[in-house]
């Protein structure tokens, strides 16, 4: 779906876009980034992490709007080529990095702010406490960290997502409750300010997702092939089913280290 354009919705109105490589970089990051950024508070100059940056939408808004100096990690080759080809374009290539690297490899200056968005749900439980503690390490004193990620709501004894999200969409996969992962940035030394429950936000975020991807499931079919196009015409319907039925909630929330 790399060329399709995605769109995220707070509160019934459009925001972060996934644009087409032929689109304009000011037009990619509207409220979403906008709220993003609001929470964390960048000033120009700061030294920001993302951890699990994907394509550099967020390094580059951070970067192109807030003057921040931003390095931003993948252990994708393919997101980080684009992501380098993004900040480029965008004109702020001297303000981003991205490099491919586990969030672990980072050996840097204290970073005065780090993003990890989408990249939580990836940890587990096992890690989990290892995974704050590296964060809280790379923060100077007063350094804010926004942790954006979806959460579980039931089924606390299921260790994973189950075997169809782990096998064909989504493997290491295990979203956990937000208590265990605020009991991992409290372990870590953080300082939580601020929770904020988007639940409802993403629901609509993938009603329009599915209305998208159906205007052009011929294309997906011809792009990825009819099996895995139906995977997701059905991974889309039960991940949106995951938040109207209150299994998960996604959850943004700020920190600091004292």
């Amino acid at each position: 779906m790399a060329n399709a354009e995605m769109v995220h919705y707070w509160n019934g109105r459009p925001a972060d876009v996934w644009v087409t490589e032929a689109e304009r970089f000011d037009t990619m990051l509207a409220p979403f980034g906008r709220r993003l950024l609001t929470a964390i508070v960048l000033e120009p100059g700061e030294r920001v992490l993302d951890v699990g940056c994907g394509w550099g939408s967020f390094a580059i808004h951070a970067a192109k709007h807030h003057g921040a100096r931003v390095l931003g990690v993948t252990l994708s080759e393919p997101q980080a080529q684009l992501g380098r080809e993004r900040a480029r374009a965008a004109g702020v290539d001297d303000l981003v990095e991205i490099r491919v690297a586990d969030y672990r490899e980072v050996a840097a200056e204290p970073f005065d702010a780090i993003s990890s968005i989408g990249m939580v749900e990836h940890v587990g439980a096992e890690r989990i406490d290892l995974y704050a503690a590296r964060l809280a390490a790379l923060l100077r004193p007063g350094g804010r960290l926004l942790n954006h990620g979806i959460a579980k709501l039931k089924d606390f004894d299921d260790p994973d997502e189950g075997p169809f999200s782990e096998r064909f969409v989504f493997p290491d996969g295990v979203p956990l409750p937000l208590s265990r992962i605020e009991l991992a940035l409290e372990l870590g030394g953080l300082v939580t300010t601020h929770v904020e429950g988007l639940a409802s936000d993403y629901a609509e975020t993938l009603r329009h997702w599915i209305d998208r991807y159906e205007a052009r499931y011929a294309d997906a079919i011809r792009i990825a092939g009819i099996e895995r196009a139906r995977v997701w015409r059905l991974y889309l319907r039960a991940a949106r089913l995951g938040f109207v039925t209150g299994w998960a909630s996604v959850y943004q929330v700020l920190a600091h280290r004292p």
